[in-house]
């Protein structure tokens, strides 16, 4: 039987414009800010040292085939010169996630605790207000670490250059802790990242995990190069302060350096 024209009509399905059309949900995908641009060093400082702020010394850190490098064939021995290159900005919230892997073999003259050994400093101090040979910028590092194919070495530990922490509500005047981490061997890729929220509490994650957790970065008042800074005025809390990666004698690439701000 043949449907009158109003039933015909009911039927019909309702179709909408597209400017009628709910809009589509936002990604939950947190916004990851790439910090370096894949062809050069753009926004990043090195200092290394015995070298003036600025001096790369044998192109030590680089970008090659999209990956920033840490390198050392330019060295004949590598004669103390440690390393870090400066991000452009400091920081005080954030989540920094670090993509990196060792490779080859350590350049001569590195020192024996160096191998497969490189790092994050968060909280740093300037790199205009470093002295020409200090070793390492006063802050918190998260060390980068590698296995040797045999021996335990958990990866994501804490080393202090001119600072102390607090963990488990006591103030750690140890240079390092070790975390909870399992041991990587090898060269494939590691992903590490670090929760910074201000002076409250640093987290080190690596695979989902929280590996290590501790409060309250603070100058070490009885270290010369936190001595200078307090000196200066600096705050003893440190809230904020410079990002940097290391250059310690073991060649290492990162193919993934990104931040995500609270």
């Amino acid at each position: 039987m043949k449907l009158p024209l109003l039933a015909t009509l009911v039927l019909a399905p309702f179709v909408t414009s597209p400017q009628d059309r709910a809009p589509e949900p936002a990604s939950s995908e947190p916004a990851w800010e790439a910090l370096f641009n894949g062809k050069n060093l753009d926004g990043w400082t090195a200092k290394i040292r015995g070298h003036a702020l600025g001096e790369n010394f044998a192109q030590t850190f680089r970008v090659k085939d999209g990956l920033l490098e840490v390198a050392y064939d330019g060295y004949e021995t590598f004669d103390g010169r440690f390393g870090h290159l400066f991000f452009a900005e400091e920081l005080s919230e954030y989540r920094l996630r670090v993509e990196y892997r060792f490779v080859g073999t350590q350049v001569p003259g590195g020192p024996g605790w160096a191998v497969r050994n490189s790092g994050v400093m968060v909280h740093g101090q300037s790199a205009a207000s470093m002295e020409k040979d200090q070793d390492f910028p006063a802050s918190i590092e998260v060390q980068l670490l590698g296995g040797d194919g045999e021996h335990e070495r958990p990866n994501a530990n804490l080393c202090t250059p001119g600072t102390n922490v607090v963990l488990e509500d006591e103030l750690v005047e140890r240079h390092c802790t070790n975390s909870a981490s399992k041991t990587y061997h090898g060269e494939d890729w590691v992903t590490v990242e670090i929760e910074v929220r201000g002076n409250e509490v640093i987290r080190h994650w690596i695979d989902g995990d929280i590996v290590l957790e501790y409060q309250q970065p603070q100058l070490d008042p009885r270290d010369a190069d936190a001595q200078r800074l307090l000196a200066a005025g600096a705050d003893k809390l440190l809230s904020k302060g410079t990002l940097s990666l290391q250059s310690e004698s073991h060649p290492i690439q990162f193919r993934r350096v990104e931040l995500l701000r609270y």
